[in-house]
């Protein structure tokens, strides 16, 4: 049986000990090994300067008082090299921070083309269907009654693909949003929304510029999603959209008046849909943050600021 290894903060003053009198690159080597602990320990960098301080104050009191420049150079590449794996697991993260974010442009612009195609192209087909089958109706004049109500239903069903083709379209990516930006697209979603839901949803915003585009998309899918969520699960009967410029950054929130939740439910309860694990991707690539505000009986706030420049 192995006998338990040592702190690692005893462990980091010895090795840095052993460092000092011996030098070299596999004593240095053993600074590197020491980081990859500390992060699989779940130590973060502060963890490590405190434990560097510590280590230093000790040599300082323990013979290597007369050398202290040279000891101090020593002691700085020790620490430097202890604390490459951080580097590398940071580097790694903003790395796969920019490739989300190409990710969830590429999506977008997927998503754009799909919606307008739908919008335009299906749309204009749709209609000249109908203007054709008006057409067939006008010419059947007073021919068999039967004959003409069917024409009449199969009008109507008509009808209301191309309502749902437009739906469609709209959810997908509103051109609204392209067109006239956040807030009127935020407006339009939830008069969608409110009339197929049954929900009562009023949008707040004054004099909003004109957003990169990246960021208007990141806050109406978030707003979508949270939007849903209320539909879905808080058993509301009212919901409020905020949005606001806060000290350079933009504010959104989605504040319901339902049943509420313990906060520490937040990922089951939400958990359909993008959920909030979905949220954190879509805004982790521009450095957004988000909360959740709630109680059980006193309705769910969603908070999402992302800055405008990241």
């Amino acid at each position: 049986m192995k006998p338990p290894r040592p702190p690692l903060p005893v462990e980091y003053r010895a090795a840095l000990h052993d460092y000092l009198r011996h030098s070299g690159e596999t004593a240095l080597a053993r600074a590197y090994e020491l980081g990859r602990r500390a992060l699989d320990d779940g130590l973060g960098i502060l963890d490590m300067t405190v434990m560097q301080q510590e280590a230093l104050g000790d040599l300082l009191s323990n013979g290597f008082r007369d050398q202290v420049v040279p000891t101090l150079g020593a002691v700085k590449r020790f620490f430097v090299e202890s604390l490459s794996p951080f580097e590398m697991t940071h580097r790694s993260f903003r790395e796969a921070n920019a490739a989300l974010r190409g990710l969830n442009e590429k999506m977008e612009e997927e998503v754009r083309r799909i919606a307008h195609r739908l919008h335009d192209d299906a749309g204009q087909m749709l209609s000249a269907v109908s203007l054709a089958l008006d057409e067939a109706v006008d010419q059947s004049g007073n021919g068999e009654a039967p004959k003409k109500d069917r024409f009449q239903k199969v009008w109507h069903l008509l009808a209301e693909v191309q309502e749902q083709v437009r739906s469609l379209s709209h959810e997908m990516r509103p051109v609204i949003l392209d067109d006239l930006g956040l807030g009127p697209a935020l407006e339009s979603l939830a008069h969608g929304m409110g009339k197929r839901t049954g929900l009562n949803i009023e949008v707040e915003y004054t004099g909003q510029q004109r957003l990169p585009d990246r960021v208007e998309t990141a806050i109406y899918r978030v707003a979508q999603e949270a939007l849903i969520n209320v539909a879905r699960h808080a058993r509301a009967s009212r919901a409020t959209v905020r949005l606001a410029m806060v000290d350079g950054r933009v504010r959104c929130s989605v504040q319901d008046d339902g049943i509420g939740f313990d906060p520490q439910q937040a990922p089951s309860v939400l958990g359909g849909g993008l959920g909030l694990i979905g949220i954190r991707e879509r805004l982790q690539p521009m450095q957004g943050s988000f909360e959740v505000r709630t109680q059980p009986g006193a309705g769910t706030e969603i908070i999402v600021s992302i800055p405008l420049v990241t």
